[in-house]
């Protein structure tokens, strides 16, 4: 990859240069090299483009050998939501949990995860919890919990920017996610930081001052669903909304220590997203606990009435098994290994993940080694799909606000203004060529296995605040192995598994289509033997409850 990396007065100056057509189109021939386009345009693909991107099967969901080993025990210092729960059963209250997320808000100042707080509206809902659980009615595992959102879903009275500048309407409904966490008796203390439009995964904002790594200061948390990873691992919640175009719950979880997946296309209504069009855009949760992120995601699933392709689950999202699946164990489980295209990832990575999975193996697991023909080209064929989808999504707003606009999103989005038809029906080809190829993979086994990012999480001084960076490679590295599983539309989760340069790594697991229970099943499985054990909670981690 090339170390191409600008900042500041660089960046707004490439911005103008890019007016200039000749030099624009040598800048986008150098950042193609970082996403193997040039490979991609090497391929000859098979296939059509597909009608419409819903996940394919390779088999139905797989069921090995079910152990029945129960939930796992909470482990190194994180507090669960259902912790909580038997908190406010014994008696403690939603109000003073809600109370110390609060004052621990204020005292982070800028460094708050979170963008925007709904006071009222939060302390309400703490206190008609606190009213259920004294009267022996709590609605379910999400009543009186914590649940903070991405701002890029509508919460009524609030704005929601999707990271960017101009945006400061005030809402007037609800989107599908918070109706859905409103009727589940969650606490929605507010939306966490985005961002601009989903399309910085390392983490860097250009119009607000926002959180760091809790591990480091000085490196990048993840993005984009950057303030729900932070909220997560400094132990404000259980768990946060995230969304994930191209790694963007993945990123953050494994950069922060903590546990996100991305749940199989259209499992969660898009109504009141504001990036809710498009292909590859997933709903779902980051979390302290693989309880957790079933906790939010059997919230979360079902039909939206408003946003018609989620009818088109098989399963009906009825009957998931989500939550038995944490019982499952791993015996008999086969787990996929693409060992030559991990060689794309720092070796301390590989060497991560590879330990991971033998200590899966020793539970019973077989790993298998598999090959699918251009995965290598996941970067190429996943950033021309997602900035695709957002140049189409934000057409309006750029003629309305395009001055407004970031400067590293007037570059991408100029950059795609470059794209001939050739290249987007290419990678559309070759996407529907790479399902196929991945469903035959799911014929024989249960999983994928691979890293969750290329590196650990990359430099971002505290002195970067409020300043556009473009860094392609870095961009590449994190979503290198994550735009699989958006492509596909697959479930895949990731776990912390390791430390390395004193930050956290992470391994992600890929289910068949429509199957998050066996990647549920083998994520908890990882916790159940302690993998996660090896990263330690951040110094500034915060207990919310005795």
């Amino acid at each position: 990859m090339a170390d191409l990396r600008l900042t500041g007065t660089s960046v707004a100056a490439l911005r103008s240069l890019l007016n200039i057509s000749p030099i624009a189109h040598v800048i986008w021939s150098v950042m193609c090299k970082d996403f193997r386009v040039p490979e991609m345009r090497a391929t000859v693909p098979k296939r059509p483009l597909d009608p419409a991107p819903f996940p394919i099967p390779g088999r139905p969901p797989h069921q090995w050998h079910d152990a029945e080993l129960g939930v796992p025990e909470v482990t190194g210092g994180r507090q669960s939501g259902a912790q909580m729960r038997a908190a406010f059963a014994g008696g403690a209250s939603p109000e003073s949990v809600l109370d110390r997320i609060l004052s621990e808000h204020k005292s982070l100042g800028v460094r708050s995860p979170f963008l925007e707080i709904d006071e009222d509206r939060s302390r309400a809902q703490a206190k008609a919890s606190a009213a259920r659980y004294k009267s022996g009615t709590a609605l379910g595992p999400l009543d009186g919990i914590p649940v903070p959102i991405k701002d890029q879903f509508d919460l009524k009275g609030v704005p929601t920017r999707g990271g960017a500048a101009y945006r400061e309407e005030l809402v007037t409904e609800d989107s599908w996610v918070v109706k859905q966490l409103d009727r589940a008796g969650s606490v929605i203390v507010g939306k966490t930081h985005a961002v601009e439009w989903g399309l910085n995964p390392v983490g860097i904002m250009e119009h607000f001052v926002g959180p760091r790594n809790p591990y480091n200061p000085e490196r990048a948390p993840g993005g984009s669903s950057t303030g729900s990873g932070v909220a997560v691992s400094l132990g404000l919640c259980p768990s946060a909304v995230g969304s994930d175009g191209g790694g963007s719950i993945r990123i953050p979880a494994a950069l922060t220590g903590v546990f996100g997946i991305k749940p199989s296309f259209v499992r969660v209504g898009r109504t009141g997203d504001c990036w809710s069009g498009g292909t590859v855009g997933h709903t779902g949760p980051i979390a302290q606990t693989v309880e957790d992120l079933v906790d939010q995601l059997e919230a979360l699933t079902g039909v939206d009435p408003d946003d018609l392709v989620t009818r088109f689950a098989p399963d009906g999202h009825q009957n998931l098994g989500w939550r038995k699946a944490l019982g499952r164990g791993v015996r008999g489980c086969r787990i996929g290994v693409m060992r030559e295209d991990m060689k794309d990832a720092d070796p301390a990575i590989v060497q991560a993940v590879l330990t991971a999975l033998s200590a899966l193996e020793a539970e019973a697991a077989v790993i298998v080694d598999v090959e699918i023909p251009t995965v290598g080209l996941v970067n190429a064929i996943g950033a021309i799909a997602i900035a695709s989808d957002t140049a189409a999504n934000l057409a309006n707003d750029l003629k309305r606000f395009g001055p407004q606009f970031g400067h590293e999103l007037a570059i991408v989005l100029r950059m795609m203004s470059l794209v001939p038809a050739s290249d987007y029906l290419l990678a559309g080809r070759l996407r529907a060529d790479l399902r196929r190829n991945v469903a035959t993979a799911f014929c024989d086994v249960d999983l994928l296995a691979m890293p969750t990012t290329a590196t650990v999480a990359p430099p971002y001084a505290q002195s970067d605040d409020k300043t556009a960076i473009l860094a392609p490679a870095g961009t590449a590295a994190m979503t290198r192995f994550n735009f699989l599983g958006n492509l596909m539309g697959l479930p895949a989760g990731t776990v912390p598994v390791a430390m390395h340069d004193g930050l956290p790594v992470g391994l992600q697991l890929i289910g068949d289509a429509w199957d998050e229970a066996s990647v549920f099943a083998a994520m908890a499985h990882c916790e159940r033997i302690g993998l996660h054990d090896a990263v330690k909670r951040p110094a500034g981690f915060v207990r919310l409850f005795q």
